[in-house]
């Protein structure tokens, strides 16, 4: 009687082993994002604090609250606040375009580039500006919006979106980097016949959050809410796809409708913030990549500590870029690149490197 019953008290320790595993993940995911919302905050603080004119926080907290017509404060409202603000919209598009490519893709190492819609962005500005003589920042927006959904159709099509059978993975990427190869090469050839019309989009070009408008963040700002809506809506499906396109069909998931979804998400959330902050680099790579070795495989949580720590990450290089060569500024594309390819070696490197 004592042998019988054994083998159910094993199976009862595991299991409540397992629930232990189960709810220790669940308030460590928690608490970290908690953490990750105050860090979001003192960052947020940071970024209206330091700059070529460092100002206390006293001051910033006054501004806020009581604002008037002092030197420091115009500063915060007309300069500090837009960027900040801006980067607290276009971070978590970036972050979260990202995490859907990886996991869509089955890549850990993919980005927002992956599927051409930088290369389609800035291939619409350059029409836009060579063509049409395009000079404003709201105009720049829409080019690159509309660049960006074109392109993302067209790598869809050419990956055999088109046919009765969904696209694979493999297909998607083959297709979005050749795409923005060509897109790319085109793109530099007409900046290089016409170089002075062109010069007037290289701020753009290079990504950058100074000298934007907050009239502009709000044209786009429904467009990046209506991505991320989407996204978080096809979760769980997505959950069932990063097995495999098989094991999602066995689970009932429509894999070819899921994939179209999150096409769409991406244009709308990684070409809404590339239209207005242009084409920001390593963001939507560096961040899903490293969230998910702290909250694992679902992609929830991966989309959720995206939001926040992908503006975190990008407020952070703003900050750097304006003090690194007082008193002119480096564009925060720039300070992303210089960051992320050592981290991105690093993450290459590792042995244990996140999977999906």
């Amino acid at each position: 009687m004592t042998a019988m019953k054994q083998p159910k008290n094993k199976t009862t320790q595991v299991v409540g082993e397992n629930k232990k595993t189960i709810t220790s993940m669940r308030l460590q995911r928690f608490l970290g994002f908690i953490v990750a919302l105050l860090l979001l905050v003192a960052v947020v603080f940071l970024s209206l604090m330091i700059g070529a004119k460092s100002i206390p926080f006293g001051v910033v907290w006054d501004a806020l609250v009581s604002p008037n017509n002092s030197y420091d404060h115009t500063i915060i409202h007309n300069t500090r606040i837009p960027r900040t603000l801006i980067a607290l919209i276009v971070g978590p598009a970036f972050g979260l375009a990202g995490a859907l490519i990886q996991v869509l893709t089955r890549n850990p190492l993919a980005d927002p580039g992956i599927l051409g819609v930088n290369a389609g962005a800035a291939f619409a500005v350059a029409i836009g500006v060579g063509v049409f003589s395009v000079t404003s920042m709201s105009a720049y927006m829409w080019f690159a919006l509309v660049g960006a959904l074109i392109a993302t159709i067209a790598v869809y099509v050419i990956s055999g979106g088109a046919g009765k059978k969904a696209p694979t993975p493999v297909q998607i990427t083959l297709a979005g980097v050749a795409l923005g190869a060509t897109l790319s090469g085109i793109t530099t050839s007409l900046t290089l016949i016409n170089s002075k019309a062109f010069a007037r989009m290289l701020n753009w070009s290079v990504g950058t959050l100074a000298r934007r408008s907050l009239d502009d963040l709000w044209l786009v700002l429904p467009i990046l809410i209506v991505g991320a809506l989407l996204a978080f809506v096809i979760t769980p499906a997505l959950n069932a796809v990063a097995f495999g396109d098989d094991r999602a069909s066995s689970l009932g998931v429509n894999v070819g409708v899921t994939r179209a979804i999150g096409l769409i998400a991406i244009t709308l959330l990684a070409g809404g913030a590339t239209a207005i902050a242009g084409p920001i680099g390593f963001i939507g790579l560096m961040v899903p990549h490293c969230v998910r070795w702290f909250v694992g495989p679902d992609q929830f949580w991966i989309f959720l500590y995206s939001i926040v720590a992908a503006p975190i990450i990008l407020i952070l290089s703003d900050i750097i870029g304006r003090v690194v060569l007082l008193p002119s500024e480096v564009p925060v594309g720039i300070i992303t690149g210089l960051v992320g390819a050592p981290i991105l070696l690093i993450l290459v490197r590792r042995r244990k490197a996140s999977g999906l």
